[in-house]
């Protein structure tokens, strides 16, 4: 079992991911920088955050024609878990691996604060260790994450159960206080029809260790656990 982190120029939360994986889980794992990622050798991949070309043009645009998002293509419709993270969600956006538009906040403003989550579903590669409405407690960091899709297509995803997280308040509410961002429908996390591709806005690696959070539980880590119980079944 061998998991890549592809860097991007501009990547900035690629050492965090691998030192999660290598270190607290104990997996092997490599970061590869994009123009030599080879998918054939790694059983998932990881996109991490950043600002990948300095979020020239949008936010995930120049990193979805790298060469290695063809190598991740090939990943996702092998089954194999694909997670991005942050900017890797807006670059799987922006690739078509995953439905939808990551806009601008609606404050206009970079938000970096602890939110929480509610869990919607546990049929992902990266939520199966997370019991459906438990939540959780992973910061965000991004000026570019409200998530917005049309009637038509989130009623899709509602069908498809492709809505993976929710911001929700501290009992677990849906409501526009609890949304830092202006989501819609208080989305923070999709996955695609087969559940093995998922992209969220929040942080995991960054809590994913109890020196890193307030809160008692490490939250983040049950993510990347999930990944490898995945693999493992």
């Amino acid at each position: 079992m061998r998991f890549a982190v592809i860097q991007f120029p501009g990547s900035n939360c690629d050492y965090d991911v691998v030192y999660v994986l290598k270190n607290v889980l104990g997996v092997p794992t490599d970061l590869v920088w994009h123009k030599f990622f080879k998918g054939d050798v790694y059983d998932a991949v990881i996109l991490p955050g950043g600002f990948s070309y300095g979020d020239y043009l949008r936010s995930g645009a120049i990193a979805s024609h790298s060469p290695a998002m063809e190598e991740v293509k090939k990943i996702a419709e092998d089954g194999r878990p694909v997670l991005g993270i942050c900017n890797g969600f807006q670059i799987l956006i922006e690739a078509g691996l995953l439905p939808g538009a990551l806009m601008p906040n609606d404050c206009l403003k970079f938000v970096c604060k602890w939110v929480t989550l509610k869990c919607e579903t546990s049929g992902t590669a990266f939520t199966c260790m997370i019991p459906e409405g438990r939540l959780l407690h992973i910061p965000i960091a991004h000026r570019e994450g409200r998530y917005f899709n049309t009637r038509e297509e989130l009623e899709k995803m509602r069908e498809n159960r492709q809505i993976v997280f929710r911001y929700v308040d501290e009992k677990g509410e849906v409501n526009s206080k609890a949304n830092p961002n202006g989501s819609v429908e208080n989305i923070a996390s999709v996955c695609n029809v087969k559940g093995n591709v998922v992209g969220l806005m929040p942080h995991p690696e960054r809590a994913s260790e109890k020196v890193l959070s307030p809160y008692k539980d490490c939250d983040g880590i049950l993510l990347f656990k999930s990944m490898v119980r995945f693999l493992k079944s």
